[in-house]
């Protein structure tokens, strides 16, 4: 098992990639005209470029070659076929944002395109072994079952980081939160000394480049955004969020009944994405229930996200998105702390501070100012 720091290693390398490309990218973008102009139903006033997933797919391509030549992950690509089935998958959904992003294509499409990667997931063996059911039962999943659940959960995450991508430097400050999150619980899971994962696993090397093309690309992207991920970014991030989650949560041993967190594990698959993921999710709902409520399709934007409201309620840009970062942080804490220490004594001071965000979110001094 590759040590904590080869993985910080890779992770600083997609990092370095990313921040050094994505200038490039810009002057590239405004040269051949990628960009997003500014209408109703965007915040922002400028015309901005909106292909910063070309960067962000750089930081991960260079960063996993990276990984490939270290003699610590030799274990992990040795006649492993997930690892190469990662790689397309990840350049497939990278460009299916992308043409998204230079040629608008219709939602039905994308779906299309989606269904596309996660079967080439599925061929691979970058799959779901178990599916535990909060308060029923671990399900093995069936090789008839495990392309429909892969399908799904790719489909799931992906527009759960894309509809979040609302504001500058929100969804990459999420995701690089939840990513750093996951990668400790993996990590965690494959100690030995705990041995709940089975190895070799890449979950834990796709959630630390996750965190390293994130936190390359938002010195870019936060507000003032020079540039943003556009859809070749947030299906890249989904996609990433989608492989980590499946592999880690999916594949711990629903038969170890000799560890202190073991219900925990048992719904990590379902508690990790909703509770590290859950602003996005949240949203994602959200959303879908407003637009069929006003008989819209779900891929129809408008101003009802979680940011626009905070927006509206008189935070400004940069305070509604530290607001959902500090959210993503809190839930995060949330469902770590006992993972490492078995106790649940941290919940008491988590749900004051989750209180207090909330009293600031509503009551802050600019917000009361407005409402008068």
């Amino acid at each position: 098992m590759p040590g904590t720091g080869a993985y910080l290693l890779v992770g600083a390398v997609a990092a370095t990639v990313t921040f050094a490309t994505t200038p490039v990218v810009v002057r590239v973008a405004r040269r051949v005209g990628w960009v997003v102009q500014p209408d109703e139903r965007r915040i922002h006033s400028v015309a901005t470029p909106d292909v910063g997933g070309i960067a962000m797919f750089l930081g991960f391509a260079a960063a996993f070659g990276v990984a490939r030549m270290m003699d610590s992950f030799d274990q992990l690509f040795a006649r492993n076929s997930e690892p190469l089935g990662l790689l397309i998958a990840a350049g497939l959904m990278f460009l299916i944002g992308f043409i998204d992003d230079i040629h608008e294509i219709s939602a039905p499409a994308k779906v299309v395109g989606t269904v596309l990667v996660g079967s080439v997931l599925v061929v691979y063996g970058v799959t779901m072994f178990f599916f535990r059911v909060p308060f029923m039962d671990v399900f093995v999943l069936s090789s008839d079952w495990q392309p429909l659940v892969t399908v799904l959960w790719l489909l799931g995450m992906t527009n759960a980081i894309n509809l979040i991508d609302g504001l500058d430097g929100l969804a990459a400050g999420i995701v690089a939160i939840a990513a750093m999150a996951f990668f400790l619980y993996a990590q965690h899971l494959a100690d030995p000394s705990i041995g709940m994962l089975t190895q070799p696993n890449i979950g834990p090397l796709v959630a630390i480049l996750t965190v390293g093309i994130c936190l390359g690309f938002l010195p870019h992207n936060f507000n003032p955004a020079r540039i943003f991920m556009g859809d070749g970014g947030a299906l890249l991030l989904g996609l990433l969020m989608a492989v980590s989650t499946s592999v880690v949560g999916g594949r711990a041993n629903p038969n170890d009944q000799g560890y202190v967190g073991q219900t925990y594990f048992f719904l990590a698959p379902l508690a990790i994405p909703l509770f590290i993921l859950g602003v996005p999710i949240l949203d994602t709902l959200f959303a879908i229930v407003r637009r069929a409520v006003r008989r819209q399709g779900v891929a129809a934007a408008d101003k009802g996200h979680l940011h626009h409201r905070l927006i509206e309620m008189g935070h400004g840009q940069r305070r509604s998105v530290l607001i959902l970062w500090t959210w993503t942080a809190l839930l995060s804490a949330f469902v770590l702390y006992p993972v490492f220490t078995g106790s649940g004594v941290i919940y008491i001071p988590i749900g004051i501070a989750m209180l207090g965000l909330v009293l600031y979110t509503v009551f802050h001094p600019q917000v009361r100012q407005r409402k008068s």
